[in-house]
């Protein structure tokens, strides 16, 4: 392993945050927040690795000294890091326990337990006993927890608790997509680290680095996150699927799409992903009706301003706010491709100012 290193977009602000002066008056617990994709898992690892280092320079880790050696082997006494079992899982490092034996209400084995999706209220209370003994190194613990919206009830009442007393010497930098999802006295514990969206130049500049093809499209199409979209390309995902093209062809051309045709191509996407790009082309149509260029497909912006002159505002709005709801059920659909047809219809008919031919979900 090596040690984290923060983005190029995020070392301006690593260094302002973690210089002598500010570090002084360190909070015990950050809330580490901003647009998914930006690299803020990363940016709070780096953190930690900088905020462990017995041998900081400008605020930032040293990468010779032995804190920074434990660290970057993935040993270091001090530093915790808590996400879900199934995050450690995607990531390639499962830890002892991420699959253990299930129970049914009589206690018995029922086979292996599948990863959870949320932090456990078991993850929590391991930090209590850890963090009340001393430190290794006579310096700082860190424990970075991502993502803070995988909490669940439980777990993040058993974590307020801890924060309401915090252990000494004990930094939590917590990473949210999402802050407004947190309990709001969970957030009233932690100082809030905003990062927001890095300048395309950066951005363009180090996905080129990487050798991603099409940097500017597949930039775009993940709104402006830089990681997210070196990760769909990485995943050989396109900067827009060829569905899409023909979706928006159709509508830009006030005909209703192939829905049959398209529902066939969606069969292997996962519902979350198409509707994901549903979701990114309504926000460009209702750009293009405020008379603001598209922000995730801007080589469909004619079809985009087309469609924005034939469909009302309200229902644009109305889509958006409906395809949100949709993606929250999007993995346990009962029929998957009348879900999608559905979907596409309601979409389609917001698009081309007309009522959908079926009742869609809601």
């Amino acid at each position: 392993m090596s040690l984290p290193r923060f983005y190029p977009w995020h070392e301006e602000a690593a260094r302002a945050w973690l210089g002598q002066e500010q570090r002084r008056r360190f909070a015990h617990a950050w809330l580490i927040h901003g647009l998914a994709g930006i690299g803020k898992v990363e940016f709070a690892r780096a953190a930690a690795a900088s905020l462990l280092c017995e041998s900081p320079q400008d605020g930032m880790a040293c990468g010779h000294c032995p804190a920074c050696t434990w660290y970057a082997s993935g040993n270091h006494p001090d530093f915790r890091r808590v996400r879900p079992e199934a995050v450690a899982l995607a990531e390639g490092q499962a830890e002892e326990g991420d699959e253990e034996e299930a129970t049914d209400a009589d206690g018995k084995k029922a086979g292996k337990r599948a990863p959870s999706r949320e932090i456990r209220i078991e993850q929590i209370r391991a930090l209590e006993s850890w963090a009340n003994t001393g430190t290794h190194r006579g310096g700082l613990r860190v424990v970075v927890l991502y993502p803070a919206e995988t909490l669940n009830t439980i777990s993040a009442n058993g974590l307020l608790k801890i924060l309401e007393e915090p252990p000494p010497q004990t930094v939590f930098l917590l990473v949210s997509d999402a802050p407004d999802r947190l309990l709001p006295t969970l957030v009233s514990r932690c100082r809030r680290l905003p990062l927001g969206t890095p300048a395309p130049g950066p951005a363009l500049a180090w996905l080129e680095e990487q050798g991603v093809q099409d940097a500017a499209a597949q930039l775009a199409a993940a709104g402006g996150a830089p990681v997210a979209a070196w990760r769909r390309a990485e995943a050989g995902v396109p900067p827009r699927a060829p569905w899409l093209d023909a979706f928006v062809t159709a509508l830009a051309q006030g005909k209703p799409p192939d829905l049959g045709q398209i529902v066939d191509a969606l069969d292997k996407i996962p519902a979350a992903e198409w509707i994901d790009a549903l979701q990114r082309l309504a926000t460009d149509v209702a750009l293009a009706q405020a008379g603001i260029g598209a922000r995730y497909f801007p080589e469909l912006a004619p079809h985009s301003a087309k469609i924005g002159e034939r469909a009302e505002r309200s229902r644009v709005a109305e889509l958006s706010r409906w395809l949100t709801r949709q993606r929250r059920i999007a993995d346990h659909p009962l029929n998957a491709r009348l879900f999608a047809q559905d979907v596409l219809a309601q979409a389609s008919a917001a698009c081309l100012g007309r009522r959908p031919a079926r009742a869609a979900q809601t």
